[in-house]
Parts: structure tokens; sequence; C-alpha cells
């Protein structure tokens, strides 16, 4: 399916060709059928004679109901400009074109009206000329009469020539459906309708619905329940769960996740205007929000929304002084910006931004000015993840960063080193804020050989103790090489300078065993107690065991129960033991 809008004054027959075109009425309210004028959005649809299906968003035309124009337009990819035959190119029309243009808006046919009561061809060439200053650049124009239906086929055609040169939708994209109606139906509750103009929907979604989930229940399409609803297309959704009083025109029902609502944005725009007002009115979707402007410099503005909105870079917005009818165009550059407090701050800043490329490049440039991201935020943001980022868990970190730390990183650990000699090197923790990095998970992409994550610190694969301690713990390991059960008391260790401290360093070097508080033997005790007892009746006594081991009661009964917690013996009922 495809959408357009239309566009162009009250009295320039836009909803009468609209009838002639689809055979519905796009007037909704009474009002309107009786005053001949669009206050609010229309709807139509009709089959074109390729078969191809087409709907239509008439916006109203009065400059009234500006507002009410711009929530029309606001998804939709084309556009057909009306103006008649009989009036010609108005204020109004160029109100709508500004929008239109303000928009990016590439794709439009002009139809010329009333072309029964006063020559078309003037207008024509005056408003296609007009026209071809804007966005839509060359415009087809066609010559019609509603009344008489002359050149009604002509305009089908030229829209099915239009239609075909619009860019494919990308339908793998995350929903963000600008919601423009909403309303009770009997028996089904609250209908919601819009243009899906990327993306896909379908009964049984769960969509984010400012800061609750709600369910879409069923999808229609032109008046038909579909099994799927694909970009672009107008849209109806039963949603589960939400009254219609919870809902308003410029809601967004979005992929949970998938973008990031925010109050704060950075824009450029279009040209650099003589004057910024203070505040204005942004426009976005079917959504107007108020908004306080901060010129940066050039072009650069930041944002401050009355209210959040949802919002990717790339995204276009319309900037509207209400105060002077004058409309802006803006991109979105930044919808996490960074805080301005240093005197020149808010240059330095438009000067990023002037600087910022698009797509990949963009991104390279904008990871790299975060240095870590994660990752489900960098795409929320809207951008893509670029060639060479190091993605950790959740995490991306910029390209380069990753080497740039490990390079670093050995330096950290030196440091804390010479501060804490008998440690092996610093916790995780404290070598993050060193390289200041948000998580400590994310230490696995920079500790490298000759370093190694170990029991929660970043150690050097050669850590050694002090020379003094060293010297101390090969005293203490040449008597167990001599007699491996004869643990020093703890009067021994303090008289060879090992206090609490020092044993902690070397059970972590892994030159001691820590058996309990006090009770310190080599590595490989466990394989020489088992030997010891493999030569006892079982099941044996733990005086059986200590005199195999030759050793005293304050050796033998914690390393009794360490051996039964490593289970190389175990403990039967009566007390006694058996190998396992």
């Amino acid at each position: 399916m495809d959408v357009i809008a239309t566009a162009g004054h009250v009295d320039h027959g836009k909803s009468t060709l609209v009838r002639a075109l689809t055979g519905m009425e796009p007037d909704r309210w009474e009002e309107e059928r009786r005053r001949g004028l669009t206050i609010d959005l229309g709807f139509a649809w009709t089959t074109l004679p390729s078969g191809r299906r087409l709907a239509v968003v008439d916006v109203p035309g009065h400059e009234r109901f500006v507002g009410n124009m711009l929530a029309g337009v606001g998804s939709v990819p084309a556009a057909l400009v009306v103006v008649a035959a009989d009036d010609g190119w108005s204020a109004q029309t160029a109100e709508h074109v500004a929008v239109l243009d303000a928009l990016g808006v590439r794709h439009a046919l002009l139809a010329v009206t009333k072309a029964d009561l006063a020559d078309a061809r003037p207008v024509l060439d005056d408003a296609r000329e007009r026209l071809a200053a804007t966005s839509m650049g060359a415009v087809p124009g066609v010559a019609v009469s509603a009344a008489t239906g002359a050149g009604v086929p002509e305009v089908a055609a030229a829209l099915e020539a239009m239609l075909a040169g619009l860019p494919a939708p990308d339908r793998s994209a995350p929903v963000r459906l600008w919601i423009d109606r909403a309303f009770p139906i009997k028996g089904a509750g609250t209908v919601v309708t819009g243009t899906l103009a990327a993306g896909t929907v379908a009964p049984g979604d769960r969509l984010q619905l400012g800061d609750r989930e709600v369910g879409v229940r069923g999808v229609q399409s032109l008046g038909r329940p579909v099994e799927r609803a694909r970009a672009t297309a107008r849209v109806a959704l039963n949603l589960r769960g939400i009254a219609v009083e919870e809902i308003a025109r410029g809601d967004a029902l979005l992929t949970p996740g998938a973008f990031r609502v925010t109050v704060d944005v950075d824009v450029t725009l279009d040209v650099a205007p003589d004057r910024l007002p203070a505040e204005a009115v942004v426009h976005v979707g079917s959504a107007a929000v108020g908004a306080r402007l901060r010129p940066l410099e050039g072009t650069a503005v930041r944002l401050r929304l009355a209210g959040p909105l949802p919002l990717r870079v790339g995204d276009r917005l319309l900037v509207r002084d209400p105060g002077a009818r004058r409309v802006l165009g803006a991109d979105v550059r930044d919808v996490d910006p960074p805080e301005l407090r240093r005197r020149g701050a808010a240059r330095q800043r438009a000067a990023e931004l002037a600087a910022q490329p698009t797509g990949a490049a963009g991104a390279a440039v904008e990871l790299a000015r975060r240095r870590v991201v994660r990752a489900a935020d960098f795409a929320a943001m809207g951008w893509p993840v670029p060639d060479g980022a190091t993605a950790v868990g959740p995490w991306l970190m910029a390209p380069g960063l990753a080497d740039q730390l490990a390079a670093r990183l050995p330096a950290v650990v030196a440091r804390y080193r010479e501060l804490r000699p008998l440690e092996p090197g610093p916790p995780v923790d404290v070598a993050r804020r060193a390289l200041e990095l948000p998580d400590a998970e994310l230490l696995r992409a920079v500790v490298r050989p000759p370093l190694a994550l170990r029991e929660g610190r970043v150690s050097a694969a050669t850590a050694g103790l002090p020379p003094q301690v060293q010297q101390a713990v090969d005293a203490v390991r040449a008597r167990l090489a001599a007699d491996a059960f004869a643990a020093p008391e703890a009067p021994d260790l303090a008289a060879a300078g090992l206090g609490p401290r020092e044993l902690a360093a070397a059970v972590r070097d892994g030159q001691l065993v820590k058996i309990a508080d006090g009770v310190f033997l080599a590595p490989g005790v466990a394989d020489v107690a088992r030997q010891r007892l493999t030569g006892l009746p079982a099941p044996f006594t733990l005086s059986q065991a200590r005199s195999a081991w030759g050793t005293t009661r304050r050796v033998a009964v914690p390393l009794m129960e360490w051996l039964d917690a490593r289970g190389v013996t175990e403990r039967l009922p009566d007390n006694t033991r058996r190998l396992r």
C-alpha cells in the first residue's frame, strides 16, 4: 500500500478531488460537510487501475487548522499539491508547500483543479516553477475538473508513476506509529489509527505507549482485518488494556526499547535564521510539543522539549514559530546531548555537530566521543554499529579504545603494586575506575597477557612477592619439604616477618596453602596426606591419621576437616573416616 497527503488551500477543491479519485467522503464531521471546510484529518483510499492500493490523508487547508495539517503530513512520504485554476497560488498554498519543503518531501504531484472554470495552463506553469525551488523539485502537473471528471484518470495515472518512484520502506525497522486518531468501538475497546512508515505490526504484538506496554488485539488496514500490516500503510490497531481517554493525538506506539525518549535534542536547521524565537512548537509525526530554543552557533540549536518524544538521530522535525507563521526544517543530530557548562561549550558543540558526518561514519565519530555506551542505547539513538567497534557483553567500545586502554593498564597495575607490594594487582573495580570504564565487565577486552583476571583482580602473570617476604616463605617451604605436616607455630611465623598480610599474599601467589587460621602448609599437601592414609585400614580414626602424618592435633584436626571439605576423605556417622 502507498500513502500520500493532500496539500493546498481550502477553496482549491482538495476534498472534492479526493472524492472523485476514491469515491469516498474524506470529511468525517457533519460541520465539515455543512461548511465545505476540512477542519480535521480526513482519510480515504482506493485501488488504482494497476491494482496498487492507495491511501490518502486529506489535511485541512485553512490557516486556522495548520496544527492539524502538520499532524497529517508528518509520516507521509509523498504529497498531492492542489491549486485551483480560478484562484492560483495562495498564501495558504505557500505555507503548505513550505511545510512539505521543511519536511524534505521529495515526491509530489501537482493537480490544478477547477479546470472547467478557468485556463489551467498559467497556473500549472506558475506552480511548477515555485515547486521546483523546493525539496520536491520538478513536479509533474495535471489539470483536472472534479465536477466534470475531466483529468481524473490522468491524475490517477500520474499518481501511479509517482508512487513507482518511492523508495521501499524498511519493513525490518522498529515500529514507531504516530497516533492521529483514537476512538472506542463497542465490543472491541480502544482503536487507534496512524500511518505505519516503517516496520510491521500484527495481532499479539506488544508495543510501548508512554511508560506502559499495550497489546495489539487486532489490525485493520483500509477497513479490512489483516494478519500483518507492512509499511507503508494506514493502519487501525485495536489495543488491549488501555482506555481511549488515556491516549491523545501525538502519542506514539513503539517497539519496546527501540527508541530513546528524550526532552533534550541537538538539531541543525536547514538555514540559519536572522532571529530565532525563544520558544516554538516542534512537530514530528502527529506530535506537537512546545520547546525552548538555545542557539549554539550557525544552524546548530539545542531544543528543550516541554514533553518527552521518542526520537532518533536522522529524524526530521519542524520548528514552527506560531507568532511569525514561520516553519523551519531541522535534522535531529543527537538525542542524548552533553551538558553545556563551560564557557565556550555551546560554540564547541556547534563545531562538533557541523563536523559530524552521517550514517556509519557519523556513528564512528559519535561512539569515539562517548568512548563506551550500551549497545541497545546506541541503537535506540538511531546509530548503526560502526566498523571496528568492540562488543563486550551489552557494551560497545569505540574502535581502537580497547587497544589504547590495554596499553595503559600495565602502568596502572605496576603503580598499584608499588603502593601495595603484597598484592598481585588492583581489584577489578580499582582498575575500572583508573581507566574510566562504566563496568568492570569491560576489562575482559582490556586485560591481555602477561596480565590476567584472577580472583577479582588484575594480576601480573609473575607478580611474585617482595624479596624479604619471599625469603621468609622460602624458609617455611624448606621446612615443609623436610616434614610436610610440620606447620610453623604462630610465633615462628611472626618472628620470620610473616604476618597476616604477608601470609595472605603467599597464599594468593600459590606458594602456601591455608588449612585454617594459623595453619599453613605447602601446595600439594592433599596428595601427600592421601598417600599416607592409604596404608591405614578403613575406616580409620583421627588419631590413626595423626600418627600416619606424624603431626600434632593442632594440625591434624583442621587438616582432616579440610580434606573432608575437598572430598579427599569422607566422615562417617561414628566420626571415623575413609578415603573416597
